[in-house]
């Protein structure tokens, strides 16, 4: 019973207009080849710098300033704004969804009456 509510639920957020700004945003930034490039760059750039710190050593600065002008590059991009923005929304409607269950559990736990149905 409860599993299906929960393929329920799921299929609900599914159809949300949330969650299919967002699978759109996705698909948009994934269908960008240089942004997708960008990002892949700025990942292993930061892996670097990662190292680089953790070895205690100080980042070269030619590598911070690239990793730094590639962040304004792409958090300037509109397509990744809007998944920013498509993800946010998403994230605060699982929020209140999950706000919703722990009220149902709150509500659920002090009746002493068991419903099933």
């Amino acid at each position: 019973m409860i599993l299906e509510k929960a393929l329920d639920l799921g299929r609900l957020i599914g159809q949300s207009d949330e969650y299919k700004a967002l699978r759109r945003a996705h698909e948009n930034v994934q269908g960008e080849q240089e942004l997708q490039e960008q990002m892949s760059r700025l990942h292993a750039l930061a892996e670097q710098l990662e190292r680089v710190t953790l070895e205690e050593r100080e980042p070269p600065e030619p590598q911070v300033t690239e990793y730094h002008d590639l962040l304004a590059r792409i958090q300037g991009d509109p397509r990744y704004q809007s998944a920013v923005a498509a993800q946010a929304n998403f994230d605060k409607l699982m929020v209140r969804v999950n706000e919703q269950i722990m009220e149902g559990i709150k509500k659920g736990s002090a009746s002493p009456i068991i419903t099933l149905t």
